[in-house]
């Protein structure tokens, strides 16, 4: 996530030439400032970092007093725990069976959840006929 959000930025920024259609930075760029968006958004990941004794390069955030708040639908959270599921299913089957007794995770601080359907941008795998 940390990573990520680090190359979200710097495609924010124009700094690089990678990274630039991820269907994820349509939520930054949809807001009024996406660089404040995306600063907001790396703080929580940061701090939840430390709480897990992650060593993250602190002078990597840009302090702000960021009040920004993206909304979120809740069958795209739903998919993205899926995809995530899947992922862990693969890479770490006993955090997978442990994460299946866990209860939901919350979003992201900068995420309101509200009603919806997964979002227009979202690679699918191709449905059945």
């Amino acid at each position: 996530m940390w990573r990520e959000a680090l190359l979200a930025r710097a495609v924010l920024n124009n700094l690089t030439a990678g990274y630039q259609h991820h269907p994820q930075l349509i939520r930054f760029r949809a807001q009024s400032d996406p660089i404040a968006a995306i600063n907001a958004y790396l703080q929580p990941v940061f701090d939840e970092a430390c709480r897990r004794n992650y060593h993250f390069n602190a002078n990597k955030i840009i302090p702000g007093n960021y009040d920004i708040h993206i909304p979120v639908t809740e069958e795209q959270l739903n998919f993205e725990l899926e995809h995530l599921s899947n992922k862990l299913a693969l890479r770490d089957p006993e955090k997978y069976r442990l994460n299946l007794s866990a209860s939901r995770p919350e979003p992201h601080p900068i995420f309101k959840v509200v009603p919806g359907e997964i979002e227009f941008w979202e690679k699918r795998p191709p449905t059945a006929p």
